[in-house]
């Protein structure tokens, strides 16, 4: 409310009107990172701020993000496909310079709402949650908090809920398992952002009930458990087996991240097994250093023996 309320009067104030979603996902973000720089100094947390959001610097972090976006983008390609096949997609294209303005915005946009979520959903609350009751018990609380936003989240009239707060519920799982894989949000981000990209401008369909299309407009006139309604594919029936599939193949893709990041150093343990030697042994060595040394003139030396040759005798 805060951030919707801040970009609508700076909008108005000064004629940005096509800017105030990119505004009001940045004062999203901002009040987002100070809500957790809160928390963080109450519990007197030294680690750096990124860290403690989910955010570590590190050499695959691009690599991270690239995985996500291209399993979003591939989410969104296989939810479209049926309804391309099916012809009932109706398609329009706007080619002014405008729309392509309009593109950037919305591609800017969506990069930091999405941001905003992801941090929101899995940042700092989802690491203490983990902290104090484990992965699988946080990430049913995830879930739980997920489907109750989805619920009472309006909707436009024809809407499947039901089907709509499932697809949520296993897409805030999806989220999950990709900080689990990772122990960071570049690919939970990276994900969304690919998902919301290529569904809503790449595509030109409805996202989450509204429209961020200019370039392409589309119109999907299918059954609503393909095309989701007005809503979108995030409350269509086939997302939710899409999203089953791809909770699958991302397990098997972040094999080495989880291997990397996620499984403790390996620690050398076992017990000490050397026997100490006996009191006795011990004794007669601290006697033997301490007595007087031997004088080297009274040793006697052993030389080597001469060697003979065989003794000369006659044969019988």
């Amino acid at each position: 409310m805060l951030s919707e309320s801040a970009a609508s009067g700076i909008s108005q104030r000064l004629d940005l009107d096509d800017w105030r979603p990119l505004l009001a996902s940045l004062f999203l973000l901002f009040l987002v990172v100070c809500g957790f720089s809160l928390l963080r100094a109450i519990e007197q947390r030294r680690a750096p701020l990124w860290l403690a959001l989910g955010l570590p610097r590190r050499s695959t972090s691009r690599g991270e993000w690239a995985m996500g976006v291209a399993f979003g983008w591939g989410i969104a390609v296989a939810a479209v496909l049926p309804m391309a096949l099916l012809g009932a997609l109706s398609v329009q294209f706007w080619s002014a310079p405008r729309a392509f303005e309009l593109l950037a915005l919305s591609l800017a946009t969506l990069a930091v709402a999405t941001l905003a979520h992801t941090l929101g959903l899995l940042g700092y609350g989802f690491q203490r949650l983990i902290e104090a009751t484990g992965p699988t018990r946080a990430t049913l609380i995830i879930v739980g908090l997920a489907a109750l936003h989805a619920a009472l989240t309006p909707t436009p009239y024809g809407t499947p809920d039901g089907t709509r707060i499932l697809v949520e519920m296993l897409s805030s799982l999806l989220l999950c398992v990709c900080w689990l894989r990772t122990h960071g949000l570049w690919l939970g981000w990276g994900l969304h952002f690919g998902w919301a990209a290529s569904t809503g401008v790449l595509f030109g369909l409805p996202l989450a009930g509204g429209s961020f299309s200019s370039v392409v407009d589309t119109r999907a006139g299918g059954p609503v458990w393909l095309t989701g309604g007005s809503y979108g594919p995030a409350a269509a029936a086939f997302s939710m087996v899409l999203l089953v599939v791809a909770l699958s193949l991302l397990v098997r893709a972040t094999s080495d991240y989880a291997w990397n990041y996620t499984h403790p150093p390996i620690i050398p343990g076992g017990y000490d097994v050397t026997v100490p030697p006996p009191a006795a042994h011990v004794a007669m060595e601290e006697a033997a250093l301490a007595a007087t040394p031997v004088n080297p003139a009274s040793l006697v030396q052993i030389l080597p023996a001469t060697p003979q040759g065989p003794s000369g005798g006659g044969s019988e």
